[in-house]
């Protein structure tokens, strides 16, 4: 679009502002989750893991790396509640999970069944809880997908964990576990092998039993 013809009809210019800002919401900056999109020091940047920290002393705050759009750069930036950042809201299509061959994810467009490839690495640890059907949500900016969202919490069977132990059965108290997708997660003492589970796909911690 010629610049110049924005700056000399101001109609077109409001609409243009119009349109970015409708795509922008203000946001907490220890709301940001991974593949948000945030403006940040004048440059897009896509949120690749975020982790969320309470010191003894001093508000709680999220710790994000964050991956520059346009050229590949990392930053590592530490947010508090009071800051206030700009989201960009990304384009959302539903898409089937299909298989996995290596290192790449397929996945099938539930309007119009194109089928798209997805390397694992942008999911992440969480590509080990995708299994065949389900359905997710592929996030694009400019046609360029930049993240994929699981079900927020997924039911998984546990397949190894350690014994009960007699008298240590309250909720407090925790264990190693391994679920049937190789995930280890901390489950509570009264959890035995093979009991259904739910997990939450963002921070891999046991929810409640099914």
């Amino acid at each position: 679009m010629d610049l110049g013809v924005v700056g000399s009809n101001p109609t077109i210019g409001t609409k243009i502002i119009r349109l970015i800002e409708e795509l922008m919401a203000k946001i907490n900056g220890n709301e940001i989750r991974k593949g948000n999109v945030i403006e940040h020091k004048n440059s897009l940047w896509v949120a690749v893991k975020t982790s969320h920290v309470k010191p003894g002393k001093g508000g709680a705050f999220a710790q994000v790396e964050l991956k520059n759009i346009k050229n590949n750069s990392k930053l590592n930036e530490r947010f508090r509640s009071a800051d206030k950042v700009e989201r960009v809201r990304l384009e959302q299509k539903e898409h089937q999970f299909l298989y996995e061959s290596g290192d790449d994810l397929f996945f099938m467009n539930n309007e119009n069944f194109e089928q798209i490839e997805i390397k694992k690495d942008l999911i992440g640890e969480s590509a080990n809880f995708l299994v065949e059907g389900m359905n997710v949500q592929v996030e694009f900016f400019e046609n360029e997908i930049l993240n994929v969202s699981l079900p927020e919490r997924i039911t998984c069977i546990v397949t190894e964990t350690e014994p009960t132990i007699k008298g240590q059965t309250a909720a407090n108290s925790s264990k190693p576990a391994v679920l049937e997708n190789g995930v280890r997660i901390m489950v509570p003492q009264f959890i035995t092998e093979g009991e259904k589970i739910l997990v939450s796909t963002e921070t891999f911690e046991y929810l409640e039993r099914v």
